[in-house]
């Protein structure tokens, strides 16, 4: 991928929804509805206040439900999100 964020926007490869509970039980795609908040930093832009932050690609994050645009690159979906849509880094 040769996508550069500029600013204080990263890129996000989201997680992919999970099909199955940790028990076992298949869900169906009408509980699976709601798109996943969770994604891979893939690349990170040189803003001010997204080096505040401290990020680094590969780390796991939480972003907004409505947040950022969907864009697909090379048969692979990103969202390409402000800084204000990140919520959290899962460690």
């Amino acid at each position: 991928m040769n996508l550069k964020p500029l600013g204080d926007r990263v890129i996000v490869q989201p997680m992919p929804k999970e099909e199955t509970t940790k028990s076992g039980i298949i869900l169906p795609e009408t509980v699976n509805k709601e798109a996943r908040q969770e994604g891979k930093l893939v690349a990170i832009g040189n803003g001010e206040k997204v080096s505040q932050l401290n990020l680094a690609t590969g780390q796991k994050v939480v972003f907004s439900e409505y947040g950022g645009s969907d864009i697909k690159v090379d048969d692979q979906e990103y969202k390409i999100l402000n800084h204000d849509d990140l919520l959290a880094i899962v460690e």
